[in-house]
């Protein structure tokens, strides 16, 4: 049976449906498992154990859990003063789910240095689409003079946001956008922002690598905790 063909034939899991992955300790290339589907249920169940999908439009479903983690601790948040400075100019608004579905089509059309594609294929759009239903994927907005101008969408469980990718039209809009919602976050009693993998633009902001290990313990911890308000940007 071919992988395509054993996805297609993997059961559907609603959101109140639970699937335990194997044992992200055990992985020593951060691949955890390959194959399932998208289904709100097996997403869930995935990050509620630290794991999330990754992978390019011929591949197999690739489900990873990468050691070291690369994260955000609110409190330790940097902006520097040049994007304080736009901050404080009010050149953007912005706005927490306003347009979900056209962030993540403008996450998936943006152009990153030395990647030829994206990762975020037609199939990652329609199951992340179906995750906001559900509650669980948000998108974060930045708006110039009425226009769409960046942003970015992730997962929000408990108190941990789960960062997915941005996208920007104008310089600074999407940074704009992650320091305002960082800030807003931690007043809302948020802990933990997940990048699961280093960047320069997060770790310009303050993000770091942990282990795998901490970053699991941090869930057991976070995770089952309500976030108590909404969050106001």
């Amino acid at each position: 049976m071919s992988e395509k063909k054993a996805e297609e034939d993997f059961p559907y899991f609603s959101i109140d449906q639970f699937l335990q992955f194997p044992n992200p300790e055990e992985s020593e290339s951060g691949v955890i498992v390959s194959g399932g589907n998208l289904s709100p249920g097996m997403l869930l169940s995935a990050y509620l154990q630290g794991i999330f999908p990754w992978f390019s439009d011929d591949d197999p479903i690739l489900w990873w859990c990468p050691d070291p983690r690369f994260v955000l601790f609110p409190e330790e948040l940097h902006v520097p003063k040049s994007l304080r400075r736009v901050l404080n100019q009010k050149v953007f608004t912005f706005s927490i789910d306003a347009c979900f579905e056209k962030v993540i089509k403008a996450c998936a059309r943006q152009n990153r240095p030395g990647q030829d594609s994206t990762w975020i294929t037609d199939e990652m759009i329609d199951a992340y689409c179906d995750f906001y239903e559900e509650g669980f994927a948000h998108s974060i907005e930045a708006w110039k003079d009425g226009e769409l101008v960046g942003g970015f969408y992730g997962v929000c469980i408990g108190s941990v946001f789960y960062g997915e990718s941005m996208f920007a039209t104008v310089d600074n809009a999407s940074k704009a956008a992650f320091c305002t919602f960082v800030q807003a976050f931690k007043n809302a009693g948020g802990k933990l922002i997940d990048s699961q993998v280093y960047t320069d633009h997060v770790a310009r902001f303050g993000g770091r690598n942990i282990s795998r290990s901490a970053f699991l313990r941090y869930l057991g911890e976070y995770l089952p905790q309500k976030l108590y308000g909404a969050i106001n940007l």
